[in-house]
Parts: C-alpha cells; sequence; structure tokens
C-alpha cells in the first residue's frame, strides 16, 4: 500500500482525484439544481452576485449560474477547479472560477449570497485560521448579504458515530476508519481507497462544530443574525437533523 505525500490533505490533489468518483457521483451533481431552490427559499436571495467557497467540482456554482446569478467560485485544488471548469463549459454556465485559498480570498461587499458547502468549513489545524475564513466571507458580502454553511454538527456524530465503516462506489471501495480527538473539538479519519486493486491511504482531520458553537463563532465574525437548521428545506436542528445548516446574515 502507497502512502500520500507529507502534504495537508486538504491541499493534496492526489486525495481529491482518488476520492472523487465516491464524493461527487453524478446522482450528487445532479441533485445541485434541488439544492440551490432550497437556498434560495431559505435565504431570500432570488437575484445578484454568489460566492461558492471552497466549490469543489463547481455543482451549486453551476446551478446558481444556470438561474441567472452572476457566480464566482473559489477552490484551492487544481484538480476539482479543472473539474469545475469542464462542467461549467458543459453546462453552458458563466462562472468566474479562482484558485486561491480561503485564508485569504476576499472582495469588500461584493456578494449577495455566500456558500459553504458540503462540509467544506473547519479545515484547517490553526483555529485562527478557520475563524480568518469566516471573517473574509463577512468582508465579501453586501449589506444585508447571506451566508449559508453546511457542516455535519458536533450532535449529530454523536448520535451516529461509527469507528469503522466501508462503502462502494463505481469500480471501488471506501474504507474509512474515524476518531474523535479528545475534548471532543476535532474528528481524526484515515481513509482506504480501494480502486482498480491498487490502494491508497489518507489521514483526515477537521473540527467539529455544535449549532451553538458554530452561531458564536459567526456572531464573533461579525453577522447580526444566525438560524440554525436541520436540513436545506428549513427543518429545525434538532435531535432528528441530518445536517447543521447555519444561515448569517450581514445586518
Amino acid at each position: 500500500m502507497t502512502k500520500q505525500a507529507k502534504t495537508v490533505w486538504h491541499e493534496n490533489d492526489e486525495f481529491w482525484s482518488a476520492s472523487f468518483p465516491f464524493m461527487f457521483p453524478d446522482s450528487r451533481l445532479a441533485a445541485a439544481a434541488d439544492e440551490v431552490d432550497k437556498i434560495i427559499a431559505l435565504t431570500g436571495c432570488t437575484a445578484g452576485s454568489v460566492l461558492d467557497l471552497s466549490c469543489g467540482p463547481g455543482r451549486h456554482a453551476v446551478a446558481f449560474a444556470k438561474k441567472g446569478f452572476s457566480v464566482t467560485g473559489v477552490d484551492n485544488t487544481p484538480f476539482l477547479l479543472d473539474k469545475a471548469r469542464a462542467f461549467g463549459t458543459a453546462e453552458s454556465a458563466d462562472v468566474e472560477w479562482e484558485l486561491e485559498d480561503m485564508r485569504r480570498f476576499r472582495r469588500p461587499s461584493a456578494f449577495n449570497l455566500a456558500l459553504s458547502m458540503f462540509t467544506s468549513f473547519g479545515f484547517f489545524d490553526d483555529l485562527s485560521d478557520n475563524l480568518a475564513v469566516l471573517d473574509n466571507v463577512f468582508v465579501s458580502l453586501a449589506p444585508n448579504g447571506a451566508f449559508v454553511l453546511d457542516v455535519l454538527g458536533k450532535e449529530i456524530i454523536a448520535r451516529t458515530f461509527r469507528a469503522t465503516d466501508a462503502e462502494e462506489f463505481d469500480g471501488g471501495m471506501v474504507v474509512q476508519r474515524r476518531k474523535i480527538a479528545a475534548g471532543w473539538d476535532r474528528i481524526e479519519v484515515d481513509w482506504h481507497i480501494i480502486d482498480s486493486g491498487h490502494a491508497r491511504k489518507f489521514d483526515l482531520q477537521l473540527w467539529i462544530y455544535s449549532g451553538q458553537e458554530l452561531k458564536e463563532m459567526l456572531r464573533a465574525a461579525g453577522f447580526g443574525e444566525v438560524f440554525l437548521y436541520g436540513g436545506l428545506d428549513g427543518t429545525p436542528y434538532d435531535a432528528d437533523a441530518k445536517r447543521l445548516i447555519a444561515v448569517a446574515y450581514k445586518r
């Protein structure tokens, strides 16, 4: 078994290329249009400019662009941004694609809506870097702009935690081994990706947040109103929640 080079996991193109068939199957790409409709309904943002932060292969960016929004997709992974450009071209969607680190990207008052989807927050070892991302989003939003942040909340992880599981995808299998760090501030996950007889191992670490912790972080970044939901359809963030969706407004 080969092991990843000594590179931070979220900056490792090899991780994203190996995991892409598992993380972004056609069904997930196809679901983006419905998710965008739900985001519009949830935030009340029906027009204007959108920032898709850590946009990955561009599924939400493209869906917003096809609805007439002016869209900027930002990602720090060349492999994923190449996928996004190809997807946008195939869908005849006009999107500005930016290869940039979300710790640095900011455009003062440029966007009416910002997105961080599919647990794309909490990547960085230094907690101050994660807080800088929220500060950058706040600065980049126009007055009354909305920020949608989608993660797997700490309460959900505690309810559904499994130390090990395996899942097949088209042509391969992913085995995940999980560990909660002492203090419940981070989750550590070993990914074993087996594809065409070739196995690769990647070590991931993510900060995890409760609903209240995330709300306090967003308020500390300057957001005047923060609402928590258990899904993009606006269900409550309660014991039955599937995701932790925070919607924060720059008031």
